[in-house]
């Protein structure tokens, strides 16, 4: 692994666009948000975890420049230093990561299983959310605690999405990060998935919902006798 670069060269000011709107919305839930940057070639993967029950966020794009180093940073800080008109990313320097920056899904192995409806993903995710939203509000005032708002996320969002295995937690971040909006003509491959739509891809204990935009990834439950290692 080479050393920290100062910054990266994205291939283009939409990868620079994309990227920053992504790193928009985590740092909307979480000021203090982290990412786990991972480039290798021409190719930089950008990892985070917004607030849905374990799901992580997956963005992936393209450099001008090769380049090859692995470093958790401060999300808000990398998001300072995008210039969109330049397609530049200035690399903050590297910080302490949380516990899951350090257990990442595999890079192969994945097995499409899958084919999805971009349209209506969208409209499952609408559902749950407006489920939460009337369930929260039917709540009498001195129950709507935090332990019970947490129950009752975790209740709707386990839920699988039709007959496969993804929680709906996925399907809910994938929305919630803009995965799931209209794929322009110029949009190449995020998180693995092709750009003519949303996929669902399987890997060991893992289950990934790749769109155009990035993939929303989790891990099924460790009953399975599977196990992941730190990467």
């Amino acid at each position: 692994m080479t050393a920290l670069p100062n910054h990266v060269r994205l291939a283009d000011t939409g990868e620079a666009a994309d990227l920053a709107a992504f790193l928009v919305r985590l740092v909307r839930w979480d000021k203090s948000a982290v990412v786990r940057l991972q480039a290798a070639g021409l190719a930089l993967a950008v990892f985070g975890q917004p607030p849905f029950g374990g799901v992580l966020a997956v963005r992936t794009g393209a450099l001008a420049e090769p380049c090859d180093f692995d470093v958790t940073v401060s999300a808000g800080q990398l998001l300072d230093g995008i210039d969109e008109s330049a397609a530049v990313a200035a690399v903050p320097p590297g910080v302490t990561g949380p516990s899951w920056a350090g257990v990442l899904p595999p890079r192969g192995g994945w097995r499409r299983v899958a084919e999805l409806d971009a349209e209506q993903l969208r409209q499952a995710a609408a559902r749950v959310i407006a489920e939460f939203r009337a369930r929260t509000e039917a709540l009498e005032s001195d129950k709507r605690t935090r332990g019970e708002l947490d129950a009752l996320a975790a209740e709707i969002w386990a839920r699988p999405l039709g007959d496969t295995a993804l929680p709906l937690r996925a399907v809910h971040a994938a929305h919630a990060l803009g995965f799931l909006r209209p794929v322009r003509v110029s949009a190449g491959v995020a998180g693995g998935a092709p750009a003519e739509g949303p996929a669902l891809f399987a890997s060991g204990p893992w289950l990934r919902l790749g769109t155009a935009y990035g993939s929303a990834v989790v891990r099924r439950a460790s009953g399975l006798g599977l196990t992941v290692s730190p990467v």
